[in-house]
């Protein structure tokens, strides 16, 4: 039994920012971090677009909002002492129709709400910021960016070591026991005690909350989002970031295009459902994963609801030429031939049993463990403003 005084499940970006926050506002407590891979940020963590987000499109009010904006000036104030490389681009929002600017308007109604720098263009001022685009008006938002992740999550976990922190991979926690005076987390490498316990389990958040006596208030089900990257003689159809206008009613952004600090532009994520929550491939399947999510009420009712988009985005995971198209939208010119595979993710999407995709972030916590039920996009951009909710909330306890 190994003995200390904070567990985080989960070595993903929200772990390891979490630890980091929670070093620094109780630099007294020892943190053992239990990831169940070989390496660190090995899933949602290593596998995003790498967009520094503003908090444009999120209710105001919301976590989501509180925590982005903050998460933002709180990620490039750690870039730049760490020296890790990040760029402010910016980013436009793009209405190609005449039925989407009542909706563009909606999303500047609450950037302003927000408190993000972003004003409304024409598609004149559109055109000189991204002169290949198809839109009739646009948001722009200037201090949009792009960051790579992974260096992230590398620096953290140097930091969290330097500082005498322990991180274990390979130490999947298959129990939990909360007690009176401790809670017991019983893993492949060892069993642990700790007086608090945070679950940052992304993909598996729901199955680890139950491990913790309590009842997970929705279901993780996984969506793949696949990409495509332009050929270098393509990417100069892309500037900065070029998104659609959202349909308000799915919480996906639709296909987009990324620029990457590598220099490559990045198309996409469709998105589909994964038939395993790791599932990166359409021939990864799971059949526990896959059964637990056909039989599960929220999703047939979600399905149900959402089943003719659902089938488009099926079609274009299977269709190139339609994932094309849904890109041609933006901008006229792209050709299939410019465009070739690049790696794909996972979202771990939380599903109420109403159908109804839990939009914001979400936790469910006792008096010794913390579970951070829903924390899909901007969790990256938002990781340090996460980390630092969790440790004002673990303050409370340590009065």
């Amino acid at each position: 039994m190994t003995d200390t005084d904070i567990v985080i499940v989960g070595g993903g970006i929200v772990g390891l920012a979490t630890a980091y926050r929670i070093s620094h506002i109780a630099p007294h407590m020892r943190i053992t971090i239990l990831e169940k891979e070989k390496l660190l940020a090995a899933h949602q963590s290593g596998h995003n677009s790498g967009v520094l987000h503003t908090g444009i499109y999120y209710k105001p009010g919301s976590l989501k909002a509180q925590n982005c904006l903050l998460g933002k000036k709180l990620m490039e104030d750690f870039c730049q002492k760490e020296d890790i490389p990040y760029k402010i681009c910016g980013k436009v929002i793009v209405a190609t129709r005449e039925n989407e600017r009542q909706i563009l308007h909606k999303i500047f109604t609450r950037g302003q709400a927000n408190g993000v720098n972003c004003s409304l263009i024409s598609k004149s001022q559109l055109n000189e910021i991204e002169p290949h685009t198809a839109g009739i008006e646009a948001i722009h938002v200037p201090e949009a960016g792009i960051v790579d992740y992974t260096r992230v999550c590398a620096r953290l976990t140097k930091t969290l070591q330097d500082g005498g922190h322990q991180i274990f991979t390979g130490a999947k926690v298959f129990a939990i026991e909360e007690r009176a005076h401790e809670v017991i987390a019983i893993s492949y490498r060892n069993d642990f005690s700790t007086q608090y316990l945070i679950n940052c389990a992304g993909l598996f958040a729901d199955r680890v909350t139950n491990m913790s006596q309590m009842q997970s208030p929705a279901q993780i089900v996984p969506f793949r989002g696949e990409y495509y990257e332009l050929t270098p003689e393509a990417e100069h159809f892309c500037r900065t970031l070029i998104y659609p206008v959202p349909d308000p009613n799915f919480p996906f952004l639709g296909v987009h295009f990324t620029s990457k600090m590598n220099g490559r532009v990045e198309c996409g994520p469709n998105a589909v459902l994964a038939f395993a929550r790791e599932g990166y491939r359409l021939s990864n399947v799971n059949l526990k994963d896959l059964s637990e999510i056909i039989g599960y009420s929220g999703f047939q009712k979600m399905a149900k609801k959402h089943w003719r988009m659902g089938l488009g985005e099926m079609w274009r995971s299977i269709s190139k030429k339609a994932f094309v198209k849904a890109l041609q939208k933006l901008v006229p010119e792209i050709q299939i031939d410019q465009l070739t595979k690049s790696a794909a993710g996972v979202r771990a999407q939380a599903l109420s049993a109403d159908g109804s995709m839990v939009d914001d972030f979400a936790f469910k916590e006792s008096q010794r463990i913390i579970n951070v039920i829903n924390a899909p996009s901007p969790a990256a951009t938002s990781s340090l403003a996460i980390g630092q909710t969790i440790g004002a909330r673990l303050l409370q306890r340590f009065s």
